[in-house]
């Protein structure tokens, strides 16, 4: 009997929680990701190109709003301002075992529905790798990780409520 009520109180309830807990206001129902800059020293060319596209991607693949470059009820932009590679990790014989890769963005959001929700702040994470591995050789795959994190909490910030 307690199975055929949890059952029966799943269907019930079940679509009325999200894990995601995205909030966006109703009357907001599309987005514009502007370009971001790079003023950082030592970064990949592409690397703005590449962190508009992550954010562009993670709005349009976990939102419902729309993406539309005039007039758009929300606006994202800024720039890439920190990349910096840095030893960690120092071991025995004035070495090193870690490398660590530290991106940091400075963001504008800007809700033109409601200003109350408009800010600007730095989000930035690392990735580590072995310092015996050219960065070359790593860069793209720690650059994409570093971009998923940094947009998952600009994302989260945004539209979240947790």
């Amino acid at each position: 009997m307690r199975f055929i009520i949890l059952f029966v109180s799943f269907l019930c309830f079940g679509g009325c929680y999200s894990f995601k807990g995205i909030t966006i206001p109703p009357e907001i129902t599309t987005y514009y990701v502007i370009n971001f800059g790079n003023r950082s020293f030592g970064a990949p060319v592409d690397i703005e190109v590449k962190f508009s596209e992550a954010l562009r991607n993670k709005i349009r693949n976990e939102s419902r709003l729309k993406f539309q470059e005039i007039d758009p009820d929300v606006e994202f932009s800024g720039d890439i301002i920190n990349f910096v590679v840095s030893a960690e990790a120092p071991v025995a014989g004035n070495t090193v075992a870690l490398n660590k890769l530290d991106i940091g963005v400075s963001v504008k959001y800007v809700d033109k529905k409601n200003e109350k929700n408009n800010y600007e702040r730095n989000f930035s994470f690392f990735e580590t790798f072995q310092s015996d591995q050219d960065l070359q050789s790593v860069q793209d795959r720690l650059i994409k990780n570093i971009f998923d994190q940094i947009v998952e909490r600009i994302f989260n910030d945004t539209y979240t409520t947790w």
